[in-house]
């Protein structure tokens, strides 16, 4: 017999996905009102939330928040092509999409950029980095994703920031999948700018993205920017000057983070966020197991953020059937994204306990009965 669909507190498929994710119902509820772009009030919490984010990352009186209007990319591209001089140049690591995506901003915007590129399972070349930038003086920065969704790895962020301090070089984070769970303290590791989201690991919905500054260095940034919106500095000085946005905020999407801020710190902040998906991580990489499923990486490299699974190579494991049964009992995974191998992903952040995790797995064990497909792993020899 087959268990009722899952369902959030407010009656929503759960989405075991890197984002958007399942939301709480107090932040849903947040949103239900109107507010005015220059109304005290609404500026008092957008306030509320710019400050927060730089006590989140350990910024108190060195950084500053800057928010972009957009989604997380906007912010990256923000922070790329304000931080990044005309006269400069972006090495860009890659194992993943993301790195990719980094790289074609720079591309577009006309700077001068080189790619330090690994598989998608493997993290960056360390020792080739140090040799990259002590050989070729004309990088100024070196852009690192913290957590690459594409896989669910675990880059070694504070081991890169430290070697690109040696070298005398600049640093930008996107830490957009890492950033409220995953510890990035400013005060030890030392980046210009780190990019992230109000629909990751803070619980808010989508349409904020900001940019953690170091204040010395965003005031290099004037006159960098590619776009008029994107412009980094210019926001920053707006903010300065008047407390407000240059253009029309997404106001609800900036109540319902401050909400999400407010049940962020109720948690524990950084820590007990991380605790709950490093427990989701657990339960789902354990029962997976149990079920023949491989995971792409090894523990030592898995980020509890979301992870990568290798398709059954069982002929009668169709994902599409997988993904659509799976969605029917009330959880929606995602796709995967690799080049290195076929797989699937299934997130474990969002508004989601291990008591979810279990249901997750119980429906994925009913959805491979269906399939008469006895393991998630390569196909039993045939008798």
């Amino acid at each position: 017999m087959t268990a009722m669909p899952a369902r959030s507190d407010t009656g929503d498929p759960l989405l075991l996905t890197p984002g958007p994710l399942t939301t709480s119902a107090s932040v849903k509820q947040a949103m239900v009102h109107d507010w005015g772009s220059r109304d005290a009030a609404f500026l008092a919490i957008n306030r509320m939330v710019l400050d927060k984010v730089v006590e989140l990352a350990g910024g108190q009186g060195t950084h500053v928040t800057v928010p972009v209007q957009g989604s997380g990319t906007f912010a990256v591209e923000a922070m790329i092509t304000s931080f990044v001089p005309r006269t400069g140049k972006l090495l860009v690591l890659i194992n993943g999409a993301y790195g990719q995506r980094a790289l074609k901003i720079a591309q577009i915007a006309g700077r001068a950029a080189a790619a330090l590129e690994t598989p998608e399972d493997t993290p960056p070349d360390l020792a080739r980095l140090e040799r990259m930038l002590a050989e070729d003086k004309a990088i100024s920065h070196v852009f690192a994703v913290h957590c690459e969704t594409t896989s669910g790895i675990l880059n070694p962020i504070a081991e890169i920031a430290a070697l690109v301090e040696r070298q005398g070089r600049r640093l930008l984070v996107d830490s957009m999948s890492a950033f409220g769970a995953l510890e990035i303290d400013a005060r030890q590791i030392r980046y210009d700018a780190l990019a992230a989201s109000s629909n990751k690991c803070l619980e808010g919905v989508p349409g904020l993205g900001f940019v953690i500054c170091r204040r010395e260095a965003l005031a290099d940034c004037k006159g960098n920017a590619t776009t008029l919106v994107l412009d980094l500095f210019d926001q920053a000085e707006a903010f300065a000057r008047t407390g407000q946005y240059r253009f029309t905020p997404p106001i609800h999407v900036i109540v319902a983070l401050g909400k999400a801020i407010e049940e962020h710190a109720a948690e524990g902040g950084v820590g007990g966020r991380g605790k709950r998906y490093r427990d989701n991580a657990r339960v789902l990489i354990d029962g997976m197991r149990a079920m023949g499923f491989r995971t792409l990486l090894p523990d030592r490299l898995q980020a509890p953020i979301i992870v990568t699974f290798h398709m059954p190579t069982d002929p009668k494991f169709v994902f599409q059937r997988f993904y659509d049964s799976l969605k029917d009992r009330g959880y929606v995974i995602y796709p995967g994204k690799l080049t290195v191998a076929d797989s699937f992903r299934i997130g474990c952040i969002g508004r989601l306990y291990p008591e979810h995790m279990k249901g997750a797995l119980a429906a994925v064990r009913e959805v491979l009965d269906e399939m008469r497909v006895s393991n998630g792993g390569p196909a039993l020899a045939a008798e």
